[in-house]
């Protein structure tokens, strides 16, 4: 076996590949860029090596940097993991040429399944059965109409070099052909430089099923099994499961011999996945060959027990495969959600931020977390924006289905938006739970898959403010002693009243807290919004609040920075504010300087600079999470210099402005 590998990847597959490689004995090299340098895939690493700069152009695309740490280091072997250089054949050759070992599939078989029309010419010669459509290499607007017209509609035009949904669009008929094609080989261009096309016939209903295989340099194959891939969004996977749910075993024997038949044809060896198109009648045609491990490979490894990644390590070191076809056995379902930085609710573009606050499930047999990051982490522009996957398992589907409804509810993370509420919703559909899977799933339950506010606004705001509240009274007995300042019931003829403005999506709502206890910190409040009054009963432990409110129980948890709250409860997570106009006993700002409370945007500067200001005038206003947040000056002064303009974006705890105090009222 292999002594030393590298790995020429980063994020949650350079994690996966280091764990079972010194499972196995097998020490590891890591590679990274300056904005990798203290990444988790980094810490695991037995070394590692500086490629670069963040973007991945200048390092973990750069080629003969890796190559040269390879050898420098003593490495025999080069994972690739999936993105970057994973199905580059040009890289599979240099690693030849330079005995190293490429663990992945020959350059030829990668080069074969690169090309869409050439990987079908391929497999229609092997018998494979595919889409009736166009595949050939004469590219003339006037023969691609014709073999459209051939084809039927509704078709699908896709870049022959595609991938990740770019260069491809739907026709539906031929009065739409040619600006359709004219669009997409203007795409295909601009992506992959090559605007070839091919032609197939778009199914209305199909489902995407994808079936894992393995050949070995000895000639033999297996299949493990199958995945259902089908729910996408622009053509990206979201969740997937195994086994495809409603699958013959006929049609499971018949799609796993074809999917062997399509790697032998092309010399194969290694990990691979042939994926294909399943119609409703029962039939199905390849769609392409990705020649390397899958991000899905999980859900594969949950239901036969294998670990794939020590499959790729002992083929790629000459070994003959682990298992012959009868040997492998399905025990239960899994799934796997895809947690990403993004916004389901803006067409799920990507987003950034800290990870300032980030809580898992807790691994067991049942669930499995894959990641690359850990709390603080940055989740930056220069990377896919994928944070973890979340696997789990159980004895059949609807178990399976259950376990991951749960696991998605304890899953917290802030500081970045997610797509978590999103697949919560998804996933606890009746639709998903019914198995009515379609490539359009997404789009065609759209309107059941907002996620709902698991919390009435009234309860959000009181649970809110009994963590505001909390951190009132712990800084206060923590830092005073003077019975002026404490937040104890003691009053002249009057008790105690706190009073808060606490906003919820822009919405601000002045809520008043008092008791009939000794103090404050007692537990038990009457809150009083809205002329309603509510009896609150509290306990905390740590990020966990347990509160009976007019006796209704409620578990939250929840995320605090500094007057930015949020608050998780059945998979959604609710963003409050806490309004601070004047700056009282612990929530003075440090002189002269105030600071982005979170990743954000900057709405409007307010001041110029040399303006005077007085205590408790808005400064700035910055845009976070959907909301508008005012900082306010924290005293009298005169605005020094303003570091950001209108529509920048800042970071957490990035320096707005600063200001020159006045000596008299500092």
């Amino acid at each position: 076996m292999f002594q030393k590998i590298l790995i020429a990847n980063r994020g949650e597959i350079a994690c996966r590949v280091i764990t079972t490689a010194q499972k196995m004995g097998i020490r590891c090299v890591a590679v990274y860029s300056e904005a990798d340098r203290h990444a988790r895939h980094v810490s695991l690493a037995d070394e590692a090596y500086l490629l670069g700069p963040a973007a991945s152009s200048e390092s973990y695309l750069c080629q003969d940097k890796i190559l040269d740490i390879a050898l420098k280091s003593g490495a025999q072997a080069i994972h690739p993991g999936y993105g970057f250089l994973s199905e580059n054949t040009t890289f599979a050759e240099k690693c030849t040429q330079n005995t190293v070992v490429f663990i992945g599939p020959p350059a030829k078989a990668i080069a074969a399944m690169g090309s869409k029309s050439a990987a079908k010419s391929i497999m229609e010669e092997a018998g494979v059965p595919l889409v009736p459509g166009y595949h050939g290499d004469n590219q003339d607007p006037k023969i691609l109409r014709d073999e459209a017209q051939k084809c039927g509609f509704p078709l699908l035009l896709k870049a022959v070099a595609g991938g990740g949904g770019k260069g491809m669009r739907v026709v539906e008929n031929m009065a739409a052909f040619d600006d359709a094609l004219s669009a997409a080989k203007r795409e295909a261009q601009n992506a992959f430089g090559n605007s070839d096309m091919l032609i197939e016939r778009y199914l209305t209903q199909p489902r995407h099923v994808e079936i894992q295989v393995f050949c070995d340099a000895h000639g033999h194959g297996v299949y493990l099994s199958e995945r259902d891939c089908s729910i996408q969004r622009r053509h990206q996977k979201v969740l997937e499961e195994a086994p495809a749910p409603n699958l013959s075993q006929e049609t499971r024997k018949s799609m796993g011999e074809a999917a062997v038949k399509a790697a032998q044809a092309i010399d194969y060896v290694g990990a691979g996945t042939v994926e294909f198109l399943y119609d409703v009648d029962g039939s199905f045609f390849f769609m392409e060959m990705n020649t390397r491990l899958q991000v899905e490979h999980p859900v594969t490894e949950m239901i036969t027990g294998q670990d794939l990644v020590e499959w790729q390590l002992r083929i790629a070191h000459g070994q003959a495969l682990p298992l012959q076809q009868n040997q492998i056995r399905l025990h239960g379902h899994a799934i796997e959600a895809r947690i990403y930085a993004e916004d389901p609710n803006n067409d799920f573009l990507p987003a950034t931020g800290t990870l300032h606050y980030l809580k898992t499930p807790v691994n067991s047999q049942y669930i499995r977390v894959d990641t690359g990051v850990v709390e603080g982490d940055e989740v930056s522009i220069h990377y896919d924006p994928m944070i973890a996957k979340l696997i789990v398992w159980d004895e059949n589907r609807e178990q399976a289905i259950e376990r991951m409804v749960h696991a998605l509810a304890s899953y917290r993370i802030d500081g970045v938006t997610t797509n978590i509420g999103f697949l919560h919703t998804l996933s606890d559909s009746d639709a998903f739970r019914a198995a009515d899977l379609t490539t359009n799933f997404i789009e065609k339950h759209q309107h059941n898959l907002t996620p709902t506010p698991s919390l009435d606004k009234t309860a959000a705001l009181i649970l809110a403010s009994c963590f505001f509240l909390q951190d009132r009274i712990i800084d206060t007995l923590s830092v005073n002693t003077s019975p002026f300042v404490s937040l104890h019931n003691w009053r002249l003829n009057s008790v105690l009243s706190n009073r808060m403005k606490v906003s919820i999506a822009a919405e601000e709502s002045e809520i008043e807290v008092t008791t009939h206890a000794a103090s404050l910190d007692d537990g038990n409040y009457l809150f009083s919004l809205q002329g309603q009054h509510y009896e609150v009963d509290t306990q905390f432990r740590d990020d966990q609040l347990v509160a009976f409110i007019n006796g209704q129980k409620y578990q939250v948890h929840a995320s605090k920075k500094g007057n930015q709250l949020a608050l998780f409860y059945g998979g959604q997570t609710v963003h409050c504010a806490l309004t601070v106009t004047t700056f009282e006993q612990g929530e003075t700002a440090s002189a002269g300087s105030l600071k982005a409370p979170m990743n954000g945007s900057v709405v409007d500067i307010l001041v110029k600079e040399g303006q005077a200001v007085t205590q408790g005038q808005t400064l700035v206003i910055v845009e976070a999470m959907k909301m508008e947040h005012a900082i306010k000056a924290p005293k009298d002064g005169i605005v020094e210099a303003i570091f950001f303009t209108a529509g920048e974006l800042v970071s957490d705890g990035a320096e707005l402005l600063s200001l020159q105090l006045d000596e008299e009222a500092s």
